[in-house]
């Protein structure tokens, strides 16, 4: 076998290609842009390289076959709650089903990893946010994986878990047909903030986006800023961020609930962009956008996805987050605009939106795993720990 650290054009071709290489027996696999992939190995537009650096490999056989990546991160502002000691990453990992390449590939990233200070590494995860590439599929292989969800054969389980990887914390996926009737309580407690003086719930209007930019920022550092694993966010970063998504955002699946005009929740979704990408083998060129913007026009995606969810915290447990997707419901519910919907991840160290999508009628679709490796095998590991409200 031969190992090449990635240093070129054509090397960065081959990191691509095998991915591709060792999913193609999956009918439902679907490719990642290509572009997007580069990106997170581009100090230029990847912001989290001001924090950390990377290496990436490709693992070849005798014959100059590919059968394998690996890369690895280093990043200051990689913090779990609990861990008190330097954890880097691994991520973007294929291979083939044979214990000794990957071993050589886990061994090669461990020793960068070890050279750079780190006591442990944890993966598959993404240099970047965690809403790309994060956790390996253990379970639902059979249906299409969501934009930005990792994707791998089943064998990979266990070539982490022989090399000496374990179970982090589990990452769960809950899914519901968007007719499916919501659970009574919910028109129960729209019924009542409904009568209520002050509380609105509404839907973005794309030509005020700096708007919502500001209330998104207001209810994600309320909700989520204050658990430590994650930075307040600023309006200029949502202003970016929505400009990028505005050519697939829908306005009607994108919500925010109001107290005296001031923001209190967010209930955020997106059109599942790999129902577009599907087609395009992970390229995105001029083509490939006017394709896109055909098939937006003419109502070809049918699947939903949840990008983000919060409630501030002063009204949590009032039903407020009940009396918004009930409006959202209301809009969306027997149009045939949307026919699935598929909510984000939620790690088990956070029961509070496993439990929030379960009372929406949530069916588990999913679990991916981030694994953990301590170099010092004497250490005594500990999972994640569960979040504190």
């Amino acid at each position: 076998m031969q190992l090449v650290e990635v240093t070129n054009t054509r090397t960065a071709k081959e990191f691509l290609e095998v991915n591709a290489l060792m999913n193609r027996e999956n009918p439902v696999y679907i490719r990642s842009l290509d572009n997007e992939v580069n990106d997170v190995f581009d100090a230029a537009k990847n912001k989290h390289y001001k924090y950390g650096e990377t290496k990436r490999w490709v693992l070849k056989d005798d014959n100059g076959q590919l059968i394998g990546r690996i890369a690895a991160f280093t990043n200051s502002k990689y913090i779990n709650k609990g861990t008190s000691f330097p954890t880097g990453g691994v991520g973007f990992f294929d291979c083939i089903n044979d214990q000794e390449a990957a071993n050589l590939l886990f061994d090669t990233a461990k020793k960068w990893l070890q050279s750079k200070g780190m006591q442990a590494m944890d993966g598959p995860i993404n240099f970047g946010d965690r809403d790309k590439w994060w956790g390996l599929m253990v379970d639902g292989f059979d249906s299409e994986p969501m934009y930005g969800m990792s994707f791998n054969p089943p064998y990979y389980e266990k070539l982490f878990e022989q090399y000496g990887f374990q179970n982090y914390y589990n990452q769960y996926y809950y899914y519901m047909n968007v007719d499916d009737p919501l659970p009574e309580r919910f028109a129960e407690r729209h019924a009542k903030f409904k009568a209520k003086p002050g509380y609105a719930a509404r839907h973005v209007k794309l030509s005020a986006l700096e708007k919502y930019a500001g209330d998104f920022a207001t209810v994600y550092n309320a909700a989520w800023a204050q658990h430590g694993e994650n930075k307040e966010i600023t309006k200029e970063q949502v202003m970016k961020m929505f400009s990028k998504m505005k050519p697939i955002m829908d306005e009607r699946v994108v919500w925010f609930a109001y107290y005296q005009e001031e923001p209190i929740a967010m209930f955020i979704n997106i059109p599942d962009l790999n129902q577009y990408f599907k087609h395009f083998n992970g390229k995105l060129g001029i083509l490939e956008k006017l394709r896109l913007l055909w098939m937006k026009r003419t109502g070809y995606n049918k699947r939903l996805t949840g990008l983000a969810f919060g409630v501030v915290p002063k009204y949590q447990a009032l039903g407020i987050d009940s009396f918004m997707i009930y409006e959202c419901a209301l809009l969306l519910q027997g149009k045939g605009w949307y026919t699935q919907y598929e909510m984000g991840w939620a790690g088990d160290w956070n029961p509070k939106m496993i439990n929030i999508y379960k009372s929406l009628g949530g069916r588990q679709s999913r679990r991916m795993v981030t694994f953990r490796y301590l170099f010092d095998r004497q250490q005594t590991f500990e999972r994640h720990p569960e979040m504190e409200y």
